[in-house]
């Protein structure tokens, strides 16, 4: 695992340990990054379900000011910071420890105008609620019409075509991998 491009580009990422998570392969992460436009120009990325970090890394070393990353599992959390720590700039991201939506209230609390532009939702496969994910996001929001969502999912779960307002624009399959984009407005 490595970071795929931009200012930490090639640098090695450690994956969490055990068989907990399910870490985003370089293609998948190159895959999903490519549709985005490859590069940023700024702007706060939320990765709701932060496993090894490596998807909000990517995002801010693509271009991205400042990332949040939730997590409750204590052995990704560990990976989480060493991760970070690799970057050399840790001020750029947030790692909120514990239940992802009660972590992400109390930071809602302390930064009233926290609004994301860019939403990674990467759970667990058999513990997924992206519906209901992207709908609670939207109802304490920190999300508005300018975000985008990525979501990653197995290859047998259906996503509705619009979510919380959000239309998916691209759909991609790789494997037993896909990947929903979704917008207010259809992408090009």
């Amino acid at each position: 695992m490595r970071v795929v491009a931009g200012r930490y580009g090639s640098r090695p990422l450690k994956p969490v340990p055990g068989l907990n998570t399910r870490p985003t392969t370089d293609k998948i992460k190159e895959a999903i990054f490519s549709s985005l436009g490859g590069f940023f120009d700024g702007g706060l990325c939320l990765d709701f379900y932060g496993g090894s970090g490596a998807l909000a890394i990517e995002a801010v070393s693509r271009g991205m000011d400042r990332a949040v990353m939730t997590e409750k599992y204590r052995p990704a959390l560990q990976t989480i910071k060493q991760n970070v720590a690799m970057t050399k700039e840790e001020d750029r991201f947030t790692v909120l420890a514990g239940d992802n939506r009660k972590s992400l209230q109390s930071l809602k609390v302390s930064e009233a105008d926290l609004v994301f532009d860019l939403v990674l939702l990467d759970p667990p496969y058999a513990k997924q609620k992206l519906v209901e994910d992207m709908e609670w996001l939207q109802a304490q929001g920190l999300i508005d019409p300018e975000t985008t969502l990525v979501c990653e999912t197995d290859d047998v779960t259906d996503l509705p075509e619009v979510i919380a307002g959000y239309q998916r624009y691209q759909h991609k399959r790789y494997g037993q991998t896909q990947i929903h984009f979704y917008g207010m407005s259809e992408a090009d």
